[in-house]
């Protein structure tokens, strides 16, 4: 049975909230989304989602018109347009985290490769994020950023927008939360690493644990 909309919308303050409390979401940047029956709820724009209030978030309806609580976040269509390639996702994190920004920055030819901008360095990377490949860049709110990504979020979960940050989409609110830290936290591992010489997983220890937990 799925969680009633008034449950949902406390989910999605509480989880805002932890990923304050975590740094994950400096000033009012990051947005958060959830697909319910009758269309999507989002956290409003210009939100910190450190202090979000349950009546005031977003509600769109299935054709992606605002009916109710504040205007939705700049990047509406992009959270759409990831969640009409990805129909068995049921919510979408998008942060601004420091080290998974920092990557999105690096010159492409610092990246792990053109499918990845991160290598695979543990185990929990492979099962909850899996590749990050680079979305081009477009500035925020940019119809073609939508676009974009929809090419990207077809065959993966995580994606990362050049110069911008990370969008995890998840079949609930605590998966799309999980994959989104475990990303920031490899990001943060890569940069620590940097210089050093690096031990990844090999082909073959990726396929074991994909094959082990399948998404």
């Amino acid at each position: 049975m799925s969680m009633p909309e008034s449950k949902m919308r406390e989910a999605i303050c509480a989880l805002g909230a932890k990923l304050a409390a975590r740094g994950l979401c400096p000033g009012t940047s990051g947005n958060i989304s959830v697909r319910i029956g009758d269309g999507w709820l989002m956290t409003p724009t210009n939100s910190s989602l450190g202090e979000l209030d349950p009546a005031q978030l977003s509600k769109l309806d299935l054709a992606g018109r605002h009916v109710a609580g504040d205007p939705p976040t700049k990047e509406a269509l992009l959270h759409r347009a990831v969640y009409d390639v990805r129909p068995d996702d049921g919510a979408i994190v998008h942060l601004h985290s420091t080290h998974a920004v920092a990557i999105s920055c690096l010159d492409p030819s610092c990246h792990h490769s053109r499918e990845s901008t991160l290598p695979p360095i543990t185990a929990y990377f492979v099962m909850r994020v899996g590749k990050l490949p680079l979305v081009p860049y477009f500035r925020p709110g940019d119809a073609k950023l939508a676009d974009a990504i929809r090419e990207y979020a077809k065959g993966h979960r995580a994606v990362l927008l050049a110069n911008h940050g990370p969008v995890v989409s998840g079949t609930s609110l605590s998966a799309a939360s999980a994959s989104i830290e475990e990303l920031e936290e490899t990001a943060k591992l890569h940069l620590l690493l940097q210089g050093l010489k690096l031990r990844l997983l090999t082909d073959a220890q990726v396929r074991e644990v994909e094959e082990a937990f399948p998404s």
